[in-house]
């Protein structure tokens, strides 16, 4: 559905789908937040504002499942934030429940239009609810609390077509006078367009009237009975209940950022007492001298009694979703994942087209023209490092999911495990940050699985009771890398290697260093776990861990002492489009090595070629490095070239060296990825066009630094 004015609903209800996917995940993240100890105010009114938020947009787009649950869960965090109940570990986990509950139904209703709940999900909604309410302190259902106000409040806002059908709005207003008393009116005129594209036939006004008369409301409502296809009117009577005026509130199509503002409009303050009220917060400003804060307008009409505190609450509550609206607005643009990835695309053939017209001017001679095609080649550059860092997000947000996934997982296992977390502003292409995920959370629940004991185990061994899982990243050498560490038993050597015979992965008796041994556990069906549980043990995952970090062009290393604990570190590169490369050539074809792993390239003589005691090693001042020649590894078989050349290359702290036939420097390189024909090219992470329309490979630096060291290994 979509409307004349280019609103569209299906894009619209996407937007909110997404933006309160994101709000769950800030009020689950508080929420363990509380549970640690932080019980700041703060906190709670974030929670609460979310989950307003939540239900106020439900009910716009005509989510009544969702609405009315959020609208339970938020009384009880209003309680909450009131002090009239408080919270312990058990309250967090219903709240965490219902979260993950609202995101259910977010699933739901997101594929099913226009449905009701199944009877899985009523059923929940039922549970949840019974257990929300235990939380309610009994109140009387006749809520005694009433809003200081003796006249009728008429919020009133006429259609935009009420001239054009003959209707004068301010005839109505007068006639109101003609059965009572108008003792205020405010009109609101924020919808008004600008004098170029108003139009004198239609109507953009509104009205907040207070009306002291004796009447009923039904006496009022007759007032606009000829008008009312053409308007929208709320009417609350003299000493309304707080919780209508809280809803009028919230209900305001308009946004007043001011306290007084909102208050006035709504007929819960006059503008006599808004008045006495600024005076006296002028009156109480703070000399220079004197440490003493201007005190909030709110807190003065409280103080003064003008207006009951709930309502001020609410019109605060306005007041911070009003502002977070605006700030969000004029920081961020929400762009289509697609319309991202179309974009870098083209940047990416814009990139590769420079290069062409780069290599024809070369020779044509003309400095100009050289100039003018090395000065857009500089801006192109620039386009597409602005455009890469579009896609580059900090990783802090993933790695606090996890602090769910410890906590549920710890109390399910009867353990006390916390979550470190450090490195979170480091920031690395979302595509990664979305296919790392499941790798990650696969060897958070290991570590608490099999490497953290119990409470009275850790005791018994002489540590503290409570286990520390750690989640780190950093950036290195054109890489970034994420640990997972925990401070557990570390992995059983003896063990892994009987699995490892068991498995006919070596012979018995074969020594086997630390490292190589533990890559086994990344094997399919390799597990030395006792008893099978619902988080390990069966041997399926890890493997699936390495493959798919391989398949991001990433490798994975895993450490550990008994006793002490494990870590496992990935690398992975900082982006899967567009990088800076080093040309290089072997024969008659081209080669791209990502230039961040690229340390320097030297000429190196024949005698260096022959190797030292039966391996290739060469003497690289002083430091002892293996190297390879890409000629016998690709099995090249033109002549060879009068002089050779060694790229020395350094990845996750490992160093090798790759003999070429030619250097031919930086390059910026657009991957393209290799079809499945290509598969059995272990070597190659992707390919690349040249600018003479040529295709070069792009070299998998991790995986040929691996094969140099087991090749050297073996000799």
């Amino acid at each position: 559905m979509s409307t004349g004015s280019g609103f569209n609903f299906h894009e619209a209800v996407n937007t909110f789908f997404i933006e309160c996917r994101e709000i769950l995940q800030r009020m689950e993240n508080d929420l363990i937040e509380l549970e640690k100890g932080q019980q700041d105010d703060e906190l709670l009114n974030s929670i609460f504002r979310g989950a307003h938020t939540i239900k106020g947009s439900s009910g716009m787009f005509g989510f009544e499942d969702i609405e009315s649950f959020t609208h339970i869960m938020e009384s009880l965090l209003d309680d909450l934030r009131k002090g009239e109940i408080s919270i312990d570990s058990d309250m967090i986990t219903l709240l965490l429940q219902c979260n993950d509950f609202i995101g259910a139904m977010f699933d739901f209703f997101e594929n099913n239009e226009n449905e009701t709940l199944n009877d899985e999900l009523t059923k929940k909604s039922g549970e949840l609810l019974e257990k929300l309410k235990q939380y309610f302190p009994s109140k009387d259902k006749k809520d005694p609390k009433r809003v200081i106000n003796h006249c009728w409040h008429i919020s009133l806002r006429f259609g935009k077509d009420v001239y054009r059908n003959g209707l004068d709005p301010q005839s109505f207003i007068s006639y109101l006078n003609k059965i009572g008393e108008i003792i205020n009116i405010t009109v609101v005129s924020e919808s008004i367009p600008s004098l170029s594209k108003i139009d004198p036939i239609d109507c953009f006004l509104g009205f907040e009237i207070d009306l002291k008369a004796d009447v009923t409301k039904e006496k009022i409502e007759d007032v606009f009975e000829f008008v009312k296809d053409d308007c929208s009117i709320r009417i609350l009577p003299p000493k309304t209940n707080i919780i209508e005026y809280v809803k009028l509130i919230n209900d305001l199509p308009e946004e007043p950022v001011r306290i007084g503002d909102i208050l006035k409009r709504i007929g819960s303050l006059t503008e006599a007492e808004l008045n006495e009220a600024l005076s006296f917060q002028m009156d109480a400003v703070p000399d220079e001298d004197e440490e003493q804060r201007i005190k909030p307008i709110g807190e003065i009409i409280v103080e003064k009694n003008m207006v009951q505190k709930s309502v001020v609450d609410a019109a605060l509550q306005k007041q911070e979703t009003i502002k977070q609206v605006s700030d969000r607005n004029k920081k961020t643009i929400r762009v289509d994942a697609d319309k991202l990835d179309k974009l870098i695309n083209l940047v990416g053939e814009l990139v590769i087209n420079s290069a062409n017209v780069s290599r024809l001017v070369e020779g044509a001679n003309n400095v100009d023209l050289a100039e003018s095609v090395s000065e857009m080649s500089r801006l192109i550059e620039d386009i597409r490092d602005s455009t890469m860092n579009v896609r580059m997000i900090q990783i802090g947000e993933t790695f606090r999911k996890y602090e769910r996934v410890v906590r549920d997982l710890s109390r399910e296992r009867n353990k006390e495990i916390r979550l470190e977390i450090s490195g979170g502003e480091t920031e690395l292409d979302k595509t990664l940050i979305e296919k790392i995920s499941d790798p990650l959370t696969h060897l958070v629940r290991n570590a608490i699985d099999h490497g953290i004991d119990s409470a009275e185990e850790r005791v018994a061994k002489g540590k503290s009771p409570e286990g520390l899982v750690r989640l780190n990243a950093y950036h290195e050498t054109g890489s970034i890398v994420i640990e997972i560490t925990d401070d557990g038993n570390g992995l059983d050597r003896d063990k892994i290697y009987a699995k490892a015979v068991e498995k006919g992965y070596i012979q018995a008796g074969e020594e086997i260093s630390d490292n190589d041994l533990f890559q086994l556990i990344f094997e399919p069906g390799f597990s030395t776990a006792e008893k099978i549980t619902n988080i390990s043990g069966r041997g399926v995952g890890m493997d699936v861990v390495r493959r798919n970090i391989e398949s991001l062009r990433g490798t994975v290393v895993l450490k550990s002492e008994k006793g002490k604990g494990t870590s496992v570190k990935i690398h992975l590169p900082l982006t899967l489009a567009i990088i800076d490369g080093f040309l290089v050539q072997v024969g008659e074809d081209s080669y791209v090595l990502p230039l961040d792993m690229v340390i320097e390239c030297n000429e190196i003589s024949k005698e260096d070629l022959k190797g030292k005691d039966g391996g290739n090693f060469i003497n690289i001042r002083g430091e002892v490095l293996p190297f390879m020649r890409l000629r016998d590894y690709f099995e090249e078989k033109s002549g060879d070239p009068a002089r050779e050349n060694i790229v020395i290359v350094e990845y996750a702290q490992k160093k090798a060296g790759f003999v070429v036939d030619k250097p031919h420097g930086e390059f910026q390189t657009v991957v393209k990825p290799l079809g499945k024909i290509f598969s059995s090219l272990k070597w190659a992470s992707g390919s690349t066009i040249l600018g003479n329309g040529k295709v070069a490979l792009i070299l998998d630096i991790p995986r040929l630094i691996q094969d140099v060291r087991n090749s050297e290994s073996r000799v």
